[in-house]
């Protein structure tokens, strides 16, 4: 009977681990993420605030726990709530969206970690939303602005700043739709080059025909009188 036992805890080890070794590969995401639900939380609103290392997700009246999303190596620096979806800005200069139940997309944004690095509190002005439901989000960093679609993290348009200047993403105001970027130069021949004006189509000129930010299958809207190019 003994022998049977043992043959069967025996058994029973060599089959349990393949599934150990296929957790231990689970958890080793390529982001380091970390997200855990908590189940039995009410239904009513809830707000996010960084917690430690981590986002967090909470009841606005009661305080318990919906959710709390980490990674390892990092940690988040500035935080920008829409209906549906959470922003994270991260020290190692990575943009991520969360929603109630999952991580949606990650992306990178170049130069970033070296700049928060020096002083991380910039990370405070850096998201910007481009419209009045977020559908898009900016980026702001000095060299430049790097503007996704929050449905999907698709990068739609990047804005560089103009040689010899400097986007501050400090520094902004929003008026009719279009956000007004800080921009100053090093050479102060026009105060009109020290400002940019953006909306979620990108930089606003005379007469543009950016492409729309819809999403593969939906129609091209024409957005405040700007004619929208067709993706090619």
């Amino acid at each position: 009977m003994d022998r049977t036992r043992l043959a069967l805890t025996a058994v029973a080890a060599v089959l349990a681990l393949p599934l150990v070794t296929a957790a231990h590969h689970a958890d080793r995401t390529p982001y380091g993420d970390r997200f855990d639900s908590f189940a039995g939380h009410p239904a009513g609103p809830a707000a996010v605030r960084i917690r430690g290392a981590a986002v967090e997700a909470y009841d606005s009246g009661t305080g318990a726990r919906r959710w709390t999303y980490g990674r390892r190596g990092s940690r988040p620096l500035a935080l920008y709530r829409a209906p549906g979806h959470t922003f994270a800005l991260w020290a190692d200069g990575l943009l991520t969206d969360t929603g109630p139940r999952r991580v949606r997309w990650h992306r990178a944004v170049p130069g970033l970690r070296g700049w928060l690095a020096r002083r991380p509190e910039r990370a405070a002005g850096v998201l910007k939303p481009l419209d009045a439901d977020a559908g898009m989000l900016a980026v702001v960093t000095p060299e430049r602005v790097s503007a996704f679609r929050a449905a999907d993290g698709d990068l739609r348009w990047l804005l560089p700043a103009r040689d010899g200047c400097a986007f501050d993403p400090a520094r902004s105001a929003r008026t009719d739709g279009v956000l007004l970027l800080a921009q100053p130069c090093r050479d102060r021949d026009s105060w009109s080059q020290e400002l940019a004006a953006v909306d979620g189509l990108g930089k606003i000129t005379p007469g543009r025909t950016p492409l729309g930010n819809e999403l593969p299958g939906e129609r091209p809207t024409d957005r405040g009188g700007n004619r929208v190019a067709r993706p090619s």
